[in-house]
């Protein structure tokens, strides 16, 4: 049985953000596919859990764009010195807002996983970008090397 919420959100995003799907599958239909592909039912609900509170957490007011961010101990035992300096980057490149940059450390966060890289933290940073409408500017060939190469991030 698979048991990380994180393997969970993976398998939506591969499944059904890349289909061209012509209709939209009803919430029990995926939950059902899930369980059948072998997902516990905690961890289907848990990433559900997550993704309705990934929709939820769009607000972008109170966040100053020249405020400097300090991270909470947790956050940085969590997110780890390589994860705060990739989000800084995307940041300083415009990728991320501050207020996606908030997003993107309490989604992470809320992962609970066991095992926390910076391959997660990308991809949480793609599922929040995704998840923001009107970001169609966003170069998604570039979104794309960021989480499949291992090349430092460039923007040209």
């Amino acid at each position: 049985m698979k048991e990380n919420i994180f393997e969970v959100l993976m398998y939506l995003m591969e499944t059904y953000i890349d289909q061209d799907a012509p209709d939209d599958p009803e919430r029990h239909e995926i939950e059902s596919h899930l369980l059948e592909v072998g997902f516990g039912d905690r961890e289907v609900n848990q990433a559900f859990d997550w993704l309705d509170q990934l929709s939820d957490g769009q607000d972008s007011a109170g966040f100053e764009s020249e405020a400097m961010r300090v991270y909470r101990r947790d956050e940085r035992g969590y997110l780890g010195t390589e994860g705060i300096g990739f989000l800084h980057q995307l940041e300083q490149v415009g990728v991320l807002s501050p207020a996606q940059r908030e997003q993107v450390i309490e989604r992470f966060m809320a992962l609970n996983a066991p095992h926390r890289d910076l391959d997660q933290l990308k991809w949480v940073v793609l599922m929040v970008l995704f998840n923001h409408p009107g970001h169609e500017a966003i170069n998604f060939a570039w979104l794309e090397e960021l989480i499949y190469d291992e090349r430092p991030v460039s923007v040209h």
